[in-house]
């Protein structure tokens, strides 16, 4: 177990149910082999900034949804203020991560929490417009990227504990810049963050701590080790090499 000299962590770590993640292991999301290490093994989580990369399958989001269900986050997505059991679209998340334990560090609990999830924030918006009491807001009306960026401006912006999935979807080169910035500054103000990605921009925030997903399951990585820092410098050195066989291949 690592150790962090001077531990002011909100969450020092997600811990494995009783059973060590064998009850259901032959069902999803125990199939994945990071969810199933996070059921079997839990997950100690750095100060500061937690980056999970790894291809598409690999489990980011399906981990990123199980610690939130474990906080008692709605895994859909929203604030510590939205009710875990709030009305949703469909009913797609693990399940699982109500079976971890979460072990707060001496940083105590956070009065703030947020998970901010790409794939949900449509529904996230009119949940927001429509909520009774609120100032009024108007998501529909602004670009996907502008949404976005209104949410971190509006609810990531204080101490607190948040989970983002892929928060650089919809976001250009110079806004990623943005959202490195923000990481920095939370994680400067007492923030713990743990953010999916699939950006090389994201993922060089400094002083992350980097989780490479994969058929390995979860491990510790260096920036420069990536694959997707392999295959974009490769790819912008000669983006016609890459083309090339790819157009070749249909054909």
């Amino acid at each position: 177990m690592t150790d962090w000299t001077l531990d002011a962590r909100l969450v020092r770590a997600f811990r494995p149910p009783p059973d060590g993640g064998r009850s259901g292991s032959a069902e999803w999301p125990a199939t994945v082999p990071a969810a199933a290490q996070l059921l079997r093994d839990g997950l100690e989580l750095a100060p500061g900034i937690t980056i999970l990369v790894g291809e598409n399958g690999s489990g980011k989001s399906t981990v990123v949804e199980m610690l939130a269900e474990a906080y008692g986050l709605n895994p859909q997505g929203g604030s510590i203020l939205i009710p875990a059991d709030r009305p949703r679209v469909r009913e797609t998340e693990p399940g699982a991560g109500r079976r971890l334990g979460v072990e707060r560090g001496a940083g105590g609990r956070a009065a703030w929490a947020y998970f901010m999830r790409a794939d949900t924030m449509h529904s996230m918006y009119t949940y927001l417009e429509q909520n009774p009491g609120r100032s009024p807001e108007r998501f529909h009306e602004l670009s996907h990227g502008q949404g976005f960026l209104e949410i971190l401006r509006t609810r990531v912006n204080q101490r607190g504990f948040y989970l983002m999935d892929e928060p650089d979807a919809p976001l250009s080169f110079v806004a990623c810049l943005g959202l490195v910035a923000l990481l920095h500054d939370l994680a400067s103000a007492g923030s713990q963050v743990v953010v999916a990605t699939h950006s090389p921009i994201v993922a060089a925030t400094p002083e992350a701590h980097l989780l490479e997903l994969g058929d390995w399951g979860i491990r510790p990585v260096s920036w420069a080790d990536l694959e997707i820092v392999h295959s974009w410098r490769d790819f912008l050195n000669d983006p016609a090499l890459y083309l090339r066989y790819l157009l070749a291949d249909e054909e």
